[in-house]
């Protein structure tokens, strides 16, 4: 389900020519298990995950690869306050969510993506965005929101 650039190259292809890396097995198969998935990951899972096909890619591996892959705005690693990092593609290379943002249960850790934003939502975004542009200089790409908060299993618990 990954998507296909030209000439049957995978999306990743373009990212790696010209930055001075190579696209070796283990980048391949990280990039596939996040293509595979709309979770969060976290560097264990996709570890774990690696391991059923490719046994030989190490822990350490895993890390320095989501690390890179980061660094190149490949992948989002996010905290939402479980003590470990998860990591999801950017936008742009998600074939399903696309633009969205987290509701993060501070007592069961459940991450929600939410994507059904209204009207006055967008306007507040685009308006805030414009404000910050403008105010110092500065050229938005993209932004990341998370609330945080109780779902609402949890504040059921405790009534």
């Amino acid at each position: 389900m990954q998507k296909r650039c030209r000439q049957g190259q995978s999306w990743w292809q373009p990212k790696f020519q010209g930055r001075g890396y190579r696209m070796t097995v283990p980048r391949q198969v990280i990039l596939e298990v996040l293509s595979g998935t709309e979770k969060h990951l976290s560097a264990e899972d996709i570890y774990l995950a690696v391991q059923k096909s490719y046994p030989h890619v190490g822990l350490t591996t895993v890390y320095r690869t989501l690390e890179l892959l980061a660094d190149m705005g490949v992948l989002f690693k996010f905290d939402f306050g479980d003590r470990r990092a998860r990591y999801e593609l950017a936008e742009e290379f998600q074939v399903k969510k696309g633009h969205h943002h987290h509701l993060v249960c501070t007592r069961c850790k459940r991450v929600i993506d939410y994507t059904e934003f209204i009207d006055q939502e967008k306007e507040l975004l685009e308006k805030t965005e414009r404000g910050l542009m403008e105010k110092y200089d500065f050229s938005i790409e993209k932004h990341l929101i998370q609330f945080y908060g109780t779902c609402g299993k949890c504040r059921k618990k405790t009534v």
